[in-house]
């Protein structure tokens, strides 16, 4: 096994070390439990609240449909073998996938450990990040998509993109050898979510009226309550990353709150700035920009390295909001793409120039295992950006092909996308129009 011992890989101990069977911790294993709760809340509710606000009222529904579907559907899937491909030694293949041994969780009873907690809270713990990572790109293609194809797509997506992604990072994988630092999901998360966010709109196309007539948000104040869960959820998310109850934990939860609360006031800055008055959905934008760009330097960097980045997501972040949207004319419905996907490329670059000597889970490291320099350890930020860009970028084009052969077709009607995804596909109103 390769558990992400201590930051989800970064704390680069002898392999002994992770097969050991330590003694349990309790309090590590009541927070990790605790954290697995906080990072479903972000799912469900939360995402799905804060998208469900954000698309006009005929297709409320079809978005918390998309949230609770892929939720179980994926659930399923770590069970039966995405867990056991992810996060077991692949043998002589482990540099780019894992192995068999936990198929259908094989061998897991309550006494296998990971570190000092149990193995099952571990496996339970990372299918919340499972969960939401594509979960993230139904704002791209929301209205549009048929619901059978979110479903093939996502099982797919999860299979072949997240899965092999999360191995090379965090299983013991190629890039968890070279050091790249991705504290709780800057490349595994928001990169991959927001690439595959772009290319589905591009191959998807814009929805009808797309810069011609008005989209507004339906429901502000359930997009602002989703956010306010996303916000709570991501003390999970990135201190549980730590998978302890320790000091690194809590600086985690400490930068992440900072990163948060500046990328939301630059954000409504910005905005105020340029349009002339600041905006609900505009502050909480900027703080999910925050949270994300944040998350795969949450254990490395301390609170004025994360004000930096949060400052700099809001600001970068909504400026390519902009160009997406206005400039390109790219119908990426929600922002995926330019809140995850730059926020996580942002963060996962300054994570190599920000990494504390003193803080996080280097133990007075100031580089991962195999880095002396922040040049070396740069390069390996910026390796770990390409390579896993371009990889999700070519097998999400790919699955969206093969997804739409499977479902004739990725798109509703013209005439389905008029009356709704929810009368569509549920013949449920999610609310009264009259």
């Amino acid at each position: 096994m390769f558990p992400k011992i201590a930051g989800l890989g970064l704390l680069l101990l002898a392999p002994s070390v992770f097969a050991a069977d330590l003694p349990i911790s309790n309090g590590n294993t009541a927070w990790i439990l605790t954290a697995t709760a906080l990072v479903l809340f972000m799912s469900l509710p939360g995402l799905a609240l804060f998208y469900g606000g954000l698309v006009r009222t005929k297709n409320v529904l079809s978005i918390l449909m998309q949230c609770f579907s892929i939720a179980s559907v994926v659930s399923l899937l770590w069970l039966v073998g995405f867990y056991s491909l992810t996060f077991t030694d692949g043998g002589s293949a482990n540099d780019w996938l894992g192995g068999t041994s936990r198929l259908l969780m094989a061998g897991l009873g309550k006494d296998n450990m990971t570190g000092d907690i149990p193995e099952v809270v571990f496996a339970t713990f990372q299918m919340t990040f499972a969960i939401i990572t594509p979960a993230l790109i139904i704002g791209a293609f929301a209205e549009r998509m048929k619901f059978s194809a979110v479903l093939i797509f996502s099982a797919l997506w999860t299979l072949v993109v997240y899965v092999p992604v999360a191995h090379w990072v965090w299983g013991g994988g190629y890039f968890f050898q070279h050091g790249l630092i991705d504290f709780a999901g800057g490349t595994v998360v928001h990169i991959t979510a927001g690439i595959a966010a772009l290319v589905a709109a591009l191959v998807l196309g814009p929805r009808q009226g797309f810069g011609k007539v008005a989209m507004a948000p339906h429901n502000l104040t359930m997009t602002v309550t989703g956010a306010g869960m996303l916000w709570v959820g991501w003390y999970g998310f990135n201190a549980g990353s730590a998978l302890a109850a320790n000091g690194a934990a809590g600086m985690a939860l400490f930068v992440t709150h900072i990163a948060a609360s500046a990328g939301a006031l630059t954000w409504m800055t910005c905005e105020w700035v340029k349009f002339g008055k600041p905006s609900g959905l505009g502050i909480v934008t900027g703080m999910v920009a925050g949270l994300g760009t944040i998350t795969g330097a949450a254990g490395v960097v301390g609170p004025a390295g994360a004000l930096v980045i949060g400052v700099l997501a809001g600001v970068i972040c909504f400026f390519m909001t902009q160009l997406i949207k206005k400039t390109l004319k790219i119908d990426d419905s929600l922002d995926v793409f330019p809140v995850h996907g730059v926020g996580g490329i942002l963060g996962t670059f300054l994570a190599g120039i920000f990494c504390s000597p003193n803080l996080g889970v280097f133990s007075g490291l100031g580089f991962a295992a195999g880095h002396d320099s922040i040049g070396s350890q740069l390069a390996t930020q910026v390796q770990g950006i390409i390579v896993i860009a371009l990889y999700t970028a070519t097998l999400t084009w790919v699955l969206l092909r093969v997804t739409s052969l499977l479902t004739k077709g990725l798109r509703v009607s013209d005439d389905e996308e008029r009356e709704g995804l929810d009368l569509v596909h549920h013949e449920e109103r999610g609310y009264d129009l009259k």
